[in-house]
């Protein structure tokens, strides 16, 4: 909420206030900041301007803007707790890790009792994946306010990140019960029963948060993705055209209507609802992939490369899915593609057992047999299960004997 000052002498000022409220409160925030900075340019000394447009930038994710115009703040009012948090929580927000904890470390100097600098370095602490400091942290709040919803919540993010989903949804469910209307803590609850594999508690909260948020589409999309998971296709299909009723424009949405209709074997719509998704949005992994599968089953070659490339150009961290990239390359005859995904999956985990199986492959097609072999032991010793390497390395080392 922005400060609203009655005190200050510059009529313009105030008026440029009271029009920046009011924007605020309705949603438009880049009439706001221009009302602001009138205000700054008629009273450039009080720092509640600074600091509702700090508050301002926040709401538009344009973090590293805010953190100065509550450094502008600080400078007037530089024991100010509010201002000195928004600062910290910023520099969280930007990656700013270690200029965060000094900043909190400020406020504890200032004020021991503040609770909210406890608080919010659970987040920043779980995000340097210094989970025993956030728990510290955690217990520091609790003795100033042990009703605090957010300390629940954020404690909570920490215990999911670190797999222990029943404590993680044992704080979320203390949240709902602190502050019921906390923004999505439903959903949360509903992924940790997910990550545990209890469909049941995870399809009953997912409900629970479209109740009191029926258009929020990540839900939704979630929601869906999960159900996908369940086996309850249709409605898990019911749910993503719902997102397009929403969003006409979501990617997403046409993606995994797209993953149905390829499963079911209607490779015309599959590929209709891909081509969707990549018009609507060209930088999201998947439909670029499955554009290519569909081509390969419909012997386009020439196209099943193009899409090949263009999933290449985004962003991959998944080795499976460079794997299934080089698997199709290699059927195409793509040596030197196979060769590319290969080796950024390798970079990715250099222990995967399929990366160096289609390596053994890949040196099979280019005839390079003394190469093939290494690779394939080194598949069979990390999954000795794989039975196909190893058919194919026995084949390999009798062809040598002969």
């Amino acid at each position: 909420m922005f400060y609203e000052d009655q005190t200050n002498p510059f009529d313009n000022a105030e008026n440029n206030i009271q029009k920046a409220f009011l924007a605020y409160e309705n949603g438009n925030i880049n009439f706001a900041i221009d009302k602001l900075d009138k205000a700054i340019e008629n009273d450039p000394c009080n720092p509640n301007w600074y600091f509702n447009k700090g508050l301002a930038l926040d709401s538009l994710n344009r973090f590293e803007e805010a953190i100065e115009e509550y450094k502008q703040a600080a400078e007037f009012s530089p024991y100010d707790l509010e201002i000195l948090c928004c600062i910290a929580i910023d520099y969280t927000r930007t990656g700013q890790y270690d200029l965060a904890i000094a900043s909190f470390e400020d406020i504890q100097s200032i004020d021991r009792d503040f609770e909210p600098c406890y608080c919010n370095r659970i987040i920043t602490y779980t995000e340097m994946g210094k989970h025993d400091l956030a728990e510290e942290m955690f217990y520091l709040a609790q003795q100033i306010n042990p009703d605090c919803p957010m300390c629940f919540y954020n404690i909570g993010n920490s215990l999911f990140v670190r797999q222990d989903y029943q404590r993680a949804i044992n704080c979320w469910k203390k949240t709902a019960s602190l502050e019921p209307t906390h923004p999505q803590i439903n959903y949360r609850i509903a992924q940790a029963y997910w990550s545990t594999a209890d469909f049941d508690n995870a399809r009953q909260y997912f409900l629970r948060e479209l109740r009191f948020n029926p258009s929020d589409t990540d839900v939704i999309l979630d929601f869906g993705v999960f159900l996908l998971q369940a086996g309850d296709i249709d409605s898990a299909k019911e749910k993503f055209n719902r997102i397009l009723e929403f969003d006409p424009h979501s990617a997403d949405a046409y993606f995994y209507l797209g993953e149905i209709a390829l499963n079911n074997g209607d490779i015309e719509d599959a590929e209709n609802l891909f081509s969707q998704a990549v018009e609507k949005n060209n930088s999201l992994p998947g439909p670029c992939f499955r554009l290519a599968r569909c081509a390969i089953m419909n012997n386009r070659p020439a196209q099943a490369k193009d899409y090949i490339l263009s999933e290449l150009e985004k962003e991959i961290s998944d080795p499976e899915v460079l794997i299934s990239l080089a698997s199709m390359s290699l059927t195409l005859g793509e040596t030197e593609i196979t060769a590319h995904c290969l080796l950024r999956a390798v970079d990715i985990d250099s222990e995967n057992a399929n990366a160096y199986y289609y390596m053994g492959l890949l040196n099979i097609a280019n005839n390079h047999i003394s190469e093939a072999v290494e690779f394939l032991t080194r598949c069979v010793e990390l999954a000795p299960d794989n039975s196909e390497a190893a058919k194919t390395l026995r084949s390999l080392n009798q062809a040598k004997l002969k």
